[in-house]
C-alpha cells in the first residue's frame, strides 16, 4: 500500500490551484479550484445533514460535466462510495445496477433520469437532479426541509463564505472503497470493478511522476468518465496537478472534438485508437497512394521532407500544442503505428483494464519500443504465464496496488480471475522481452486454435482488413474449423465509386484475396460474411465477439 492518499492529492491540487481556472464545460462558464471546492463543501453538508456513513453507496448517472465531477470529488473525499454508470447503459440496466450497488442517494441528469422507474431501486431515499442539484425524490419531510434552506445553512455553516482554510476532508485510508466501475450493464452478468482509494492513488502518483503535465496546463477530457481509462488520466490526474479540464459535454464527434483541440490547445491528448486510425485511414493512405506522391517517397531527401510536412499536419489537428498523445483502450493499428513512428509522431501506446484503474503498463513516446505497450508502472508486479515469456505468449498476470478488491458482490467471477496471493488473470496474451516491455497478442478467449496447432490471434488479421479504405470494421472468427471474416463495408465509400449491391461480393472477395497475400498461411481467411448492420457494441463501443461466435 502506498502512503500517498488519493483525498490528500485532491486536496493539494484545490490548494495549489485556488484562484485559476480547473473544470469548464465547453463553451460554457470557467469554474475556479476555489469556486469547486465550495461546491464539494455543500454537497458534504447533504451528506451530513442525510446521515451518509462512510462505505456508504451513491450512485452517479450522466454525461462527462463539471457537477458530474464535482458530485465524484465529493464523494470519495467524504467516505463514500462513487457508482458511476455508463449513460450509454440501457434505462433497464441502470435500473438493475442501481439497484444492485445497494446505493442510497442517486445524482442522474434530467433525460438520463426520466425513463427510469424509482421503484426499481427502493433502497435508493434522496434521488438529485445533476443538471442543477435540485431534488426529485427526498428522504421525508426532514430531506425535503434540507434542500429548501440548503443555501442558508452553508452560510451558516461557512459565514465568511468558504476559505482555503476551511479546506479540510477527512483523513480516509487507502484501504478503503473508493468506487465500484460496472463493466457490464446485463442482469445476470453484473460486475461491479471494487476500487481502493490505494488503486486510485496509485494511479495518480504514476501519472504525476511520468506523464507531461504541468500545473495550470489545459486538456479535454471527451472519454467517458464513467470509465476508469478517461476518469484517471482526463479528470483525476489533472485535478490533482492544478491543471484546466475542459468536459465536452455532448457525445462528441471528430468535428466537435477537432475544434475544440484547435481552441484549447491541450497539453496532453488520451484516445482510443479509433480516432488516429481514422485519420490514418481517411486522410494519410489516400495522398500517399497518389503516383507522384509514390514517385516522390523514393528519393530520401524529399521523402524526410514530406514525412516532417504530415507531421506537422496531424500535429496541429490535435490543436498543435500538445506533449504527447496517449493511446489506450484497444489494440492500436500496426500498419498505422508503423507510419506515424516513422514519421516521428509524439504518441505512445499505454495498457490497462478496469481491474488496475485502469494503469498496468506506460513508457513516455520517445522510449516506448515499437508495438509495445509500454512497461510495467512501479506500483505492479508483471509476469508472462509462458514456459517462455520472450517468444511464446502467455496470459499476462499482475500483481500489486492498481488491483481490485475484487466484484462487488461476486464471489464466483472474483474466483475466477484473482489468486488468493493477490495475482489477477487479466484474460490478455502478451509477451515481455528483457527490457519488461510488454507486446499484447490478443485476448487468451479469442484466440483462435489453427489446424496444426497454430495459435492464430484474430486481432491481427482484424487490423490488416480494417486498414482497406472500404472497410469499417472487421471481425474474425472460426467456423467449422475454418477461419472466417465478417466485415462492416464503408457503404457510403462503396456509394461514391459507384460499386452497385450486386457487385459486393466481388468486391469483397478482392479485399480477402488482397488481405491473405499480407498474413502468414495458417491466418488466411476462408470466406469473408458481409454485415448489412454495424456489429453489436458494449457502451464502451468494443463489439459484442461473444454475439458473433
Amino acid at each position: 500500500m502506498i502512503k500517498e492518499t488519493l483525498v490528500e492529492y485532491i486536496r493539494n491540487g484545490i490548494e495549489k490551484g485556488w484562484d485559476i481556472k480547473a473544470l469548464s464545460n465547453y463553451m460554457e462558464k470557467d469554474f475556479t479550484y476555489r469556486e469547486i471546492a465550495t461546491l464539494i463543501a455543500r454537497i458534504h453538508l447533504f451528506y451530513r445533514e442525510a446521515r451518509l456513513l462512510e462505505g456508504e453507496k451513491v450512485a452517479l448517472v450522466g454525461k462527462n460535466s463539471v457537477h458530474w465531477s464535482i458530485v465524484y470529488l465529493a464523494t470519495v473525499t467524504y467516505g463514500a462510495v462513487i457508482v458511476p454508470l455508463l449513460p450509454d447503459f440501457r434505462p433497464e440496466d441502470i435500473q438493475h445496477l442501481i439497484h444492485h450497488s445497494d446505493a442510497t442517494v442517486l445524482f442522474a441528469e434530467s433525460n438520463l433520469f426520466e425513463p427510469l422507474d424509482p421503484s426499481t431501486f427502493p433502497q435508493v431515499k434522496t434521488i438529485i437532479r445533476l443538471d442543477d442539484f435540485t431534488p426529485i425524490q427526498t428522504n421525508g419531510k426532514k430531506g425535503a426541509a434540507f434542500f429548501e434552506q440548503w443555501d442558508d445553512l452553508f452560510k451558516k455553516a461557512y459565514p465568511q463564505g468558504y476559505r482555503k482554510e476551511d479546506l479540510e476532508y477527512p483523513p480516509i485510508t487507502n484501504d478503503k472503497l473508493a468506487v465500484i466501475s460496472y463493466t457490464s450493464g446485463t442482469t445476470g452478468n453484473s460486475k461491479g470493478v471494487m476500487l481502493s482509494h490505494n488503486s486510485l492513488a496509485a494511479n495518480v502518483r504514476f501519472a504525476h511522476h511520468h506523464m507531461p503535465l504541468d500545473p495550470g496546463d489545459r486538456i479535454v477530457s471527451f472519454l467517458p468518465l464513467a470509465h476508469t481509462y478517461g476518469c484517471a488520466f482526463e479528470f483525476l490526474f489533472p485535478f490533482t496537478l492544478g491543471c484546466h479540464i475542459t468536459f465536452l459535454t455532448k457525445t462528441p464527434s471528430p468535428q466537435i472534438i477537432t475544434k475544440a483541440f484547435a481552441e484549447i490547445r491541450p497539453r496532453l491528448i488520451l484516445s482510443v485508437p479509433l480516432v488516429i486510425e481514422k485519420i490514418y485511414k481517411k486522410q494519410i493512405i489516400p495522398s500517399l497512394q497518389k503516383p507522384a506522391m509514390r514517385i516522390l517517397l523514393q528519393v530520401p531527401l524529399i521523402k524526410n521532407m514530406l514525412y516532417k510536412v504530415v507531421n506537422k499536419k496531424i500535429y496541429q489537428v490535435f490543436g498543435g500544442n500538445f506533449r504527447e498523445l496517449v493511446i489506450g483502450g484497444a489494440a492500436f493499428n500496426p500498419e498505422a503505428e508503423i507510419f506515424f513512428n516513422k514519421i516521428k509522431f509524439p504518441f505512445t501506446v499505454g495498457y490497462g483494464m478496469t481491474e488496475c484503474g485502469p494503469l498496468i503498463s506506460y513508457a513516455s513516446w520517445d522510449t516506448r519500443k515499437l508495438f509495445s505497450c509500454g512497461r510495467p508502472v512501479d506500483t505492479l508486479e508483471v509476469k508472462i504465464d509462458s514456459s517462455d515469456p520472450e517468444n511464446v505468449a502467455g496470459e499476462i498476470l499482475v500483481k500489486g496496488d492498481n488491483v481490485m478488491d475484487g466484484y462487488y458482490k461476486n464471489e464466483e467471477a472474483t474466483r475466477e480471475v484473482l489468486e488468493p496471493d493477490g495475482w489477477l488473470h487479466t484474460g490478455d496474451l502478451g509477451t515481455m522481452d528483457s527490457e519488461q516491455n510488454i507486446f499484447i497478442r490478443g485476448r487468451s478467449k479469442n484466440m483462435i486454435l489453427g489446424p496444426s496447432g497454430q495459435n492464430i490471434y484474430p486481432e491481427e488479421i482484424e487490423a490488416v482488413f480494417n486498414n482497406h479504405p472500404l472497410v469499417v470494421e472487421s471481425l474474425v472468427v472460426s467456423r467449422d474449423h475454418k477461419i472466417v471474416a465478417l466485415i462492416y463495408p464503408d457503404y457510403d465509400q462503396l456509394k461514391k465509386l459507384g460499386i452497385k449491391e450486386e457487385e459486393l461480393n466481388d468486391v469483397m472477395e478482392d479485399i480477402r484475396k488482397e488481405t491473405n497475400e499480407k498474413l502468414a498461411a495458417f491466418m488466411q481467411t476462408h470466406k469473408i460474411e458481409v454485415m448489412k448492420e454495424d456489429f453489436q457494441r458494449t457502451p464502451k463501443r468494443n463489439i459484442k465477439r461473444f454475439k458473433y461466435k
